[in-house]
């Protein structure tokens, strides 16, 4: 089993992109004004890309448990986090207006993908990449209905729109040529075309998500500790909701594959996409910005050690 010092140093480079893209934007070499071309790359390009590499040709998700089990884990997950903070931060005094939704929001949704990404791969394998991707459909399911509804009281039509993005079309195409066993003779040249975009999606991300976070934390440093929010956030999504899902993937009817997954999700921190909606739907920016960079810092610590017991724990 891998030490708790091999797991730090799988996590670390993943943080420093991330840590990078902070020094970006304050170099002013990654504008704000780059931001939204960027993210789109990212989102209609290059995350599809990644998907359909990890998906077309997989022997795991041609089986019905992983296609089914996958996505309803990813949805409830999201949308139990959603709900146990959002009642957590009521009894800790949290109200509608000074930031109750928010951190709901917030501390709710887990890192899905950039940082879960680049750890499933090296510590199980392509395989289980391809179940993560299947299960972060129900994840964006819960973002755009559970997550918008309870942070702005949007309804399920403007939710249902954002779910059918590029990457949602990318996934139903790789899984019918996986199904029809098409992946084995897609041409070598579109196959290697998809590959060099697909290595850029995630450290992409993770400089786009850096220079977010830098927007905030040089603005008003002083302001970005607040003891209830940092606590609590911590609490919940490193303590709380981390025991639950471990719990989930020790006793769920699942395949090893699927477990695999819902251990590493269950050890994230805060999601960075809420940085963008909350900001987007009239919530409270800075109260997302003390949950993830709370999350985060303290996360660095604490997944290794989750990852050493549930690789222990749940197999």
């Amino acid at each position: 089993m891998p030490s708790y010092f091999q797991l730090l140093l799988l996590i670390l480079p993943v943080f420093g992109v991330m840590a990078i893209g902070v020094g970006l934007r304050r170099l002013n070499w990654l504008t704000p004004a780059a931001d939204e071309s960027l993210l789109r790359i990212v989102v209609n390009v290059l995350y599809p890309c990644i998907i359909f590499e990890n998906v077309a040709n997989n022997p795991a998700l041609r089986e019905p448990g992983n296609l089914g089990w996958a996505p309803l884990v990813g949805f409830g997950t999201m949308a139990a986090g959603i709900g146990v903070c959002y009642y957590a931060a009521r009894a800790m005094g949290f109200t509608v207006g000074t930031g109750l939704r928010t951190f709901a929001f917030s501390a709710g949704i887990y890192n899905y993908a950039y940082i879960t990404v680049p750890m499933v791969e090296a510590l199980f394998g392509r395989e289980t990449l391809g179940v993560l991707f299947v299960h972060n459909v129900g994840c964006e399911v819960a973002i755009w209905v559970v997550g918008v509804l309870v942070l702005s009281g949007q309804n399920l039509r403007t939710g249902w729109r954002k779910i059918l993005s590029p990457p949602v079309w990318a996934l139903v195409a790789s899984v019918a040529v996986n199904l029809s066993g098409l992946g084995n003779h897609l041409p070598g040249v579109f196959m290697a075309v998809v590959h060099a975009l697909a290595v850029c999606a995630i450290p992409f991300g993770l400089l786009l998500s850096g220079a977010t976070l830098a927007e905030q934390l040089f603005r008003k440093p002083a302001e970005l500790v607040d003891l209830r929010t940092t606590v609590g956030s911590v609490v919940l999504r490193l303590g709380v909701m981390t025991f639950l899902m471990l719990l989930l993937a020790k006793y769920g009817p699942f395949s090893d594959d699927l477990r695999h997954v819902i251990l590493v999700q269950s050890v994230m921190p805060a999601g960075f996409l809420p940085l963008v909606l909350v900001k987007h739907y009239g919530g409270h920016p800075l109260v997302a910005v003390r949950v993830v960079l709370a999350t985060v810092v303290i996360g660095i610590l604490t997944i290794p050690f989750w990852l050493r017991f549930g690789l222990a724990w749940v197999g």
